[in-house]
Protein backbone atom coordinates (compact mmCIF):
# COMPACT_ATOMS: atom_id res chain seq x y z
CA UNK A 1 0.00 0.00 0.00
CA UNK A 2 1.14 3.84 -0.72
CA UNK A 3 0.69 6.99 0.51
CA UNK A 4 0.99 10.27 -1.06
CA UNK A 5 3.09 13.31 0.36
CA UNK A 6 0.69 16.82 -1.31
CA UNK A 7 1.80 20.09 -1.57
CA UNK A 8 1.56 22.29 1.67
CA UNK A 9 0.02 20.04 3.61
CA UNK A 10 0.78 16.61 4.36
CA UNK A 11 -1.81 14.69 3.42
CA UNK A 12 -2.24 11.09 3.29
CA UNK A 13 -4.12 8.12 3.18
CA UNK A 14 -2.31 4.85 4.46
CA UNK A 15 -3.01 1.21 4.65
CA UNK A 16 -2.74 -1.50 7.54
CA UNK A 17 -0.36 -3.84 6.00
CA UNK A 18 -2.00 -6.83 8.17
CA UNK A 19 -4.89 -6.59 6.35
CA UNK A 20 -4.94 -4.43 3.04
CA UNK A 21 -7.73 -2.02 4.40
CA UNK A 22 -6.86 1.91 4.34
CA UNK A 23 -7.39 4.36 7.01
CA UNK A 24 -6.62 7.87 7.16
CA UNK A 25 -3.55 9.71 8.43
CA UNK A 26 -3.99 13.62 7.88
CA UNK A 27 -2.43 16.79 9.09
CA UNK A 28 -3.44 20.52 9.64
CA UNK A 29 0.30 21.95 10.03
CA UNK A 30 2.29 23.50 6.89
CA UNK A 31 5.37 22.06 6.36
CA UNK A 32 6.77 25.79 7.74
CA UNK A 33 5.74 24.67 11.33
CA UNK A 34 7.20 21.50 10.24
CA UNK A 35 10.85 22.59 9.58
CA UNK A 36 10.43 25.31 12.22
CA UNK A 37 8.98 22.97 15.03
CA UNK A 38 5.82 24.32 16.45
CA UNK A 39 3.76 22.26 18.47
CA UNK A 40 0.58 21.05 16.82
CA UNK A 41 -1.28 18.53 14.83
CA UNK A 42 0.75 17.26 12.26
CA UNK A 43 2.48 13.98 10.79
CA UNK A 44 6.55 14.14 10.23
CA UNK A 45 9.30 15.40 11.86
CA UNK A 46 12.16 14.37 9.62
CA UNK A 47 12.50 13.61 6.14
CA UNK A 48 10.82 10.35 5.02
CA UNK A 49 13.37 8.25 3.19
CA UNK A 50 12.49 5.22 0.38
CA UNK A 51 14.78 3.14 -1.44
CA UNK A 52 17.84 5.81 -0.20
CA UNK A 53 15.81 8.70 -1.52
CA UNK A 54 14.57 11.63 0.61
CA UNK A 55 10.63 11.65 -0.35
CA UNK A 56 9.23 14.52 -1.19
CA UNK A 57 5.82 16.16 -2.41
CA UNK A 58 3.87 13.83 -4.68
CA UNK A 59 5.87 11.01 -3.90
CA UNK A 60 4.52 7.27 -2.86
CA UNK A 61 5.61 5.69 0.40
CA UNK A 62 5.24 2.47 1.88
CA UNK A 63 2.14 2.32 4.43
CA UNK A 64 4.51 1.00 6.88
CA UNK A 65 7.00 3.89 6.73
CA UNK A 66 4.25 6.38 8.79
CA UNK A 67 3.52 3.63 11.64
CA UNK A 68 5.94 0.34 11.24
CA UNK A 69 4.92 -1.01 14.65
CA UNK A 70 1.21 -0.90 13.74
CA UNK A 71 -0.41 -3.94 13.19
CA UNK A 72 -4.39 -3.10 14.02
CA UNK A 73 -6.89 -4.73 11.58
CA UNK A 74 -9.30 -1.93 10.77
CA UNK A 75 -12.15 -1.78 8.38
CA UNK A 76 -12.09 0.30 5.30
CA UNK A 77 -13.71 3.96 6.95
CA UNK A 78 -14.22 2.76 10.44
CA UNK A 79 -11.28 3.69 11.97
CA UNK A 80 -8.83 6.37 11.16
CA UNK A 81 -5.90 8.03 12.72
CA UNK A 82 -3.90 11.00 12.79
CA UNK A 83 -0.57 12.24 14.37
CA UNK A 84 -0.47 14.87 17.10
CA UNK A 85 2.54 16.98 18.58
CA UNK A 86 2.88 17.42 21.95
CA UNK A 87 3.74 21.05 22.90
CA UNK A 88 4.00 23.02 25.77
CA UNK A 89 1.79 23.14 28.29
CA UNK A 90 -0.17 20.02 26.91
CA UNK A 91 -1.42 17.14 29.18
CA UNK A 92 -3.52 13.83 28.32
CA UNK A 93 -6.57 14.95 29.11
CA UNK A 94 -6.62 18.23 27.45
CA UNK A 95 -5.48 16.63 24.57
CA UNK A 96 -8.03 13.60 24.34
CA UNK A 97 -10.90 16.26 25.28
CA UNK A 98 -9.55 18.17 22.22
CA UNK A 99 -10.15 15.36 20.15
CA UNK A 100 -13.25 14.20 21.67
CA UNK A 101 -11.68 11.28 23.28
CA UNK A 102 -10.97 9.46 26.29
CA UNK A 103 -7.55 9.53 28.40
CA UNK A 104 -7.79 5.83 28.21
CA UNK A 105 -7.68 5.80 24.66
CA UNK A 106 -4.50 8.34 24.00
CA UNK A 107 -2.74 6.07 26.48
CA UNK A 108 -3.15 2.76 25.06
CA UNK A 109 -3.09 3.13 21.77
CA UNK A 110 0.28 5.10 22.54
CA UNK A 111 1.06 2.73 25.14
CA UNK A 112 2.01 5.45 27.84
CA UNK A 113 3.36 3.99 31.06
CA UNK A 114 3.41 7.05 32.89
CA UNK A 115 0.89 9.87 32.14
CA UNK A 116 2.93 12.55 33.65
CA UNK A 117 6.37 12.29 31.43
CA UNK A 118 4.59 13.78 28.11
CA UNK A 119 8.09 15.79 26.50
CA UNK A 120 7.35 18.14 24.13
CA UNK A 121 7.54 17.35 20.60
CA UNK A 122 6.25 13.93 20.96
CA UNK A 123 4.18 12.20 18.73
CA UNK A 124 0.93 10.62 19.44
CA UNK A 125 -1.36 8.73 17.10
CA UNK A 126 -4.93 9.66 17.31
CA UNK A 127 -7.64 7.34 16.50
CA UNK A 128 -11.23 8.85 14.80
CA UNK A 129 -12.85 7.00 17.57
CA UNK A 130 -12.44 6.82 21.30
CA UNK A 131 -11.60 2.72 22.54
CA UNK A 132 -8.55 0.78 24.36
CA UNK A 133 -5.82 -1.39 22.32
CA UNK A 134 -6.39 -5.37 23.47
CA UNK A 135 -3.61 -8.14 22.77
CA UNK A 136 -4.97 -11.47 22.74
CA UNK A 137 -3.48 -13.53 24.89
CA UNK A 138 -4.51 -17.26 24.01
CA UNK A 139 -5.26 -19.11 20.53
CA UNK A 140 -8.80 -19.08 19.76
CA UNK A 141 -10.22 -16.23 21.82
CA UNK A 142 -13.14 -15.04 20.14
CA UNK A 143 -14.28 -11.58 19.55
CA UNK A 144 -17.47 -12.30 21.28
CA UNK A 145 -15.70 -12.85 24.54
CA UNK A 146 -13.66 -10.10 24.37
CA UNK A 147 -16.41 -7.67 23.95
CA UNK A 148 -18.68 -9.06 27.05
CA UNK A 149 -15.28 -8.80 29.14
CA UNK A 150 -15.02 -5.00 28.13
CA UNK A 151 -18.90 -4.41 28.11
CA UNK A 152 -18.91 -3.28 24.50
CA UNK A 153 -20.90 -4.07 21.12
CA UNK A 154 -19.21 -7.35 19.56
CA UNK A 155 -20.92 -5.89 16.09
CA UNK A 156 -18.77 -2.83 16.28
CA UNK A 157 -15.57 -4.56 17.00
CA UNK A 158 -16.06 -6.92 14.28
CA UNK A 159 -16.73 -3.91 12.08
CA UNK A 160 -13.45 -2.00 13.65
CA UNK A 161 -10.83 -5.14 13.31
CA UNK A 162 -12.62 -6.42 10.43
CA UNK A 163 -13.27 -9.91 11.22
CA UNK A 164 -16.63 -12.15 12.32
CA UNK A 165 -17.68 -12.93 15.62
CA UNK A 166 -16.59 -16.21 15.19
CA UNK A 167 -13.57 -15.77 14.03
CA UNK A 168 -10.86 -17.63 16.17
CA UNK A 169 -7.86 -14.99 17.13
CA UNK A 170 -4.67 -16.05 17.42
CA UNK A 171 -2.30 -15.10 20.23
CA UNK A 172 -0.62 -11.52 19.57
CA UNK A 173 -3.20 -10.32 17.85
CA UNK A 174 -3.99 -6.72 18.47
CA UNK A 175 -7.83 -5.57 18.29
CA UNK A 176 -9.03 -1.80 18.38
CA UNK A 177 -12.08 -2.23 21.38
CA UNK A 178 -14.30 0.71 19.95
CA UNK A 179 -15.48 2.70 23.83
CA UNK A 180 -13.58 0.20 26.11
CA UNK A 181 -11.63 1.55 28.32
CA UNK A 182 -8.52 0.56 30.80
CA UNK A 183 -9.12 -1.10 34.39
CA UNK A 184 -8.98 0.90 37.07
CA UNK A 185 -5.81 -0.33 38.45
CA UNK A 186 -4.50 0.38 35.10
CA UNK A 187 -5.43 3.51 34.85
CA UNK A 188 -4.44 4.39 38.63
CA UNK A 189 -0.70 2.97 37.83
CA UNK A 190 -0.18 5.07 34.42
CA UNK A 191 -1.48 8.16 36.30
CA UNK A 192 0.60 7.96 39.31
CA UNK A 193 -2.50 7.82 41.58
CA UNK A 194 -2.23 4.33 43.07
CA UNK A 195 -0.32 4.59 46.11
CA UNK A 196 -0.47 6.70 48.65
CA UNK A 197 3.30 7.94 50.06
CA UNK A 198 3.78 6.54 53.48
CA UNK A 199 5.23 9.30 54.87
CA UNK A 200 2.97 12.65 55.25
CA UNK A 201 5.46 14.81 57.01
CA UNK A 202 8.34 16.50 56.13
CA UNK A 203 11.17 14.00 54.52
CA UNK A 204 13.94 13.71 51.81
CA UNK A 205 15.09 11.32 49.88
CA UNK A 206 18.11 9.71 51.29
CA UNK A 207 18.62 6.74 48.55
CA UNK A 208 16.93 6.03 45.26
CA UNK A 209 15.46 2.84 43.78
CA UNK A 210 17.91 1.14 41.35
CA UNK A 211 22.32 0.52 41.56
CA UNK A 212 24.03 2.36 43.86
CA UNK A 213 27.89 2.13 46.15
CA UNK A 214 26.64 -0.24 49.45
CA UNK A 215 27.10 2.55 52.26
CA UNK A 216 28.68 -0.36 54.18
CA UNK A 217 30.70 -2.19 51.85
CA UNK A 218 31.52 0.02 49.22
CA UNK A 219 30.93 -2.17 46.59
CA UNK A 220 28.15 -1.74 43.77
CA UNK A 221 24.89 -2.90 44.71
CA UNK A 222 21.18 -2.64 43.74
CA UNK A 223 18.84 -0.85 46.33
CA UNK A 224 15.28 -2.49 45.78
CA UNK A 225 13.39 0.38 47.42
CA UNK A 226 14.18 4.20 48.43
CA UNK A 227 15.10 5.32 51.41
CA UNK A 228 13.00 8.54 52.89
CA UNK A 229 14.65 10.09 55.75
CA UNK A 230 12.70 11.91 58.58
CA UNK A 231 13.16 12.03 62.40
CA UNK A 232 12.94 9.37 64.53
CA UNK A 233 9.48 8.43 65.84
CA UNK A 234 8.01 9.72 62.03
CA UNK A 235 4.33 8.07 61.99
CA UNK A 236 4.41 5.55 58.77
CA UNK A 237 1.38 5.12 56.82
CA UNK A 238 0.10 1.99 54.80
CA UNK A 239 0.89 3.40 50.62
CA UNK A 240 -2.27 1.35 50.00
CA UNK A 241 -5.26 -1.06 51.41
CA UNK A 242 -3.93 -4.17 52.58
CA UNK A 243 -3.77 -7.36 55.01
CA UNK A 244 -0.46 -7.28 57.05
CA UNK A 245 1.36 -10.53 55.98
CA UNK A 246 4.51 -9.82 58.06
CA UNK A 247 5.40 -7.63 61.30
CA UNK A 248 8.44 -8.52 62.57
CA UNK A 249 12.51 -8.48 62.89
CA UNK A 250 15.07 -8.90 60.56
CA UNK A 251 18.56 -8.65 60.68
CA UNK A 252 18.31 -6.29 57.33
CA UNK A 253 15.23 -3.99 57.87
CA UNK A 254 15.12 -4.17 61.61
CA UNK A 255 11.90 -3.96 62.71
CA UNK A 256 9.53 -4.54 59.38
CA UNK A 257 6.05 -4.69 58.14
CA UNK A 258 4.94 -6.08 54.64
CA UNK A 259 1.44 -5.74 53.48
CA UNK A 260 -0.30 -7.64 50.76
CA UNK A 261 -2.39 -5.66 48.63
CA UNK A 262 -4.64 -6.28 45.30
CA UNK A 263 -3.30 -6.64 42.02
CA UNK A 264 -0.38 -8.44 42.57
CA UNK A 265 1.16 -5.55 44.89
CA UNK A 266 3.06 -6.05 47.97
CA UNK A 267 5.00 -3.26 50.34
CA UNK A 268 7.56 -3.73 52.58
CA UNK A 269 8.57 -0.61 55.14
CA UNK A 270 12.06 -1.22 57.04
CA UNK A 271 14.02 -0.24 59.77
CA UNK A 272 11.01 0.91 61.97
CA UNK A 273 11.39 2.30 65.56
CA UNK A 274 7.94 0.63 66.50
CA UNK A 275 5.65 -1.72 64.64
CA UNK A 276 2.17 -0.38 65.56
CA UNK A 277 0.01 -3.53 63.49
CA UNK A 278 0.01 -6.87 63.63
CA UNK A 279 0.31 -9.63 61.07
CA UNK A 280 -3.43 -10.84 59.49
CA UNK A 281 -4.44 -6.90 60.40
CA UNK A 282 -6.15 -5.22 57.56
CA UNK A 283 -4.91 -1.61 56.88
CA UNK A 284 -5.81 1.41 54.90
CA UNK A 285 -4.23 4.31 53.86
CA UNK A 286 -4.72 6.41 56.97
CA UNK A 287 -3.73 3.51 59.35
CA UNK A 288 -0.30 4.54 61.49
CA UNK A 289 1.47 0.83 60.88
CA UNK A 290 5.02 1.81 62.40
CA UNK A 291 7.52 4.76 63.30
CA UNK A 292 10.52 5.93 61.48
CA UNK A 293 13.50 4.28 63.24
CA UNK A 294 17.11 3.12 62.19
CA UNK A 295 16.78 -0.56 63.20
CA UNK A 296 18.68 -3.04 61.70
CA UNK A 297 21.44 -2.41 59.03
CA UNK A 298 20.98 1.22 58.34
CA UNK A 299 22.73 4.22 58.89
CA UNK A 300 20.62 6.40 60.57
CA UNK A 301 16.70 7.29 61.04
CA UNK A 302 15.36 6.65 57.47
CA UNK A 303 11.99 5.12 56.07
CA UNK A 304 13.14 1.90 53.81
CA UNK A 305 10.07 1.26 51.61
CA UNK A 306 10.02 -1.52 48.49
CA UNK A 307 7.49 -2.22 46.15
CA UNK A 308 6.31 -6.06 44.61
CA UNK A 309 4.44 -6.15 41.30
CA UNK A 310 3.94 -10.09 41.39
CA UNK A 311 7.09 -10.37 43.24
CA UNK A 312 9.62 -8.58 41.94
CA UNK A 313 10.27 -4.88 42.78
CA UNK A 314 9.38 -1.73 41.05
CA UNK A 315 10.21 1.64 41.94
CA UNK A 316 8.05 3.39 44.12
CA UNK A 317 8.51 7.11 42.47
CA UNK A 318 6.72 5.47 39.36
CA UNK A 319 3.48 4.69 41.37
CA UNK A 320 2.25 8.07 42.76
CA UNK A 321 2.53 11.60 41.99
Amino acid sequence: MKLTLRKKYVCVAAAVAAVGVSFAIFSAVSRHSIRTGQGGFETAFMPIMQDGQIVTDGDDVSADMVFPESDVSVSDGSLSYSVYRVKSGDMIGVIAEQFGLTQDTIISVNNIRQSRLLQIGQYLKIPSMPGILYTVREDGEVLDSVAQKYRISAEKCAEVNNVSLETSLSAGTTLFLPEAELDWVTRQEINGDLFSRPLKTKYYFSSYYGWRQSPFTGARSFHSGIDMAAPRGTPVYAALSGTVVQAGWSNTYGNYVQIKHHSGYQTLYGHLDKILVSKGAYVYTTTKIGLVGSSGLSTGNHLHFTVYKNGKTVNPQNLWN
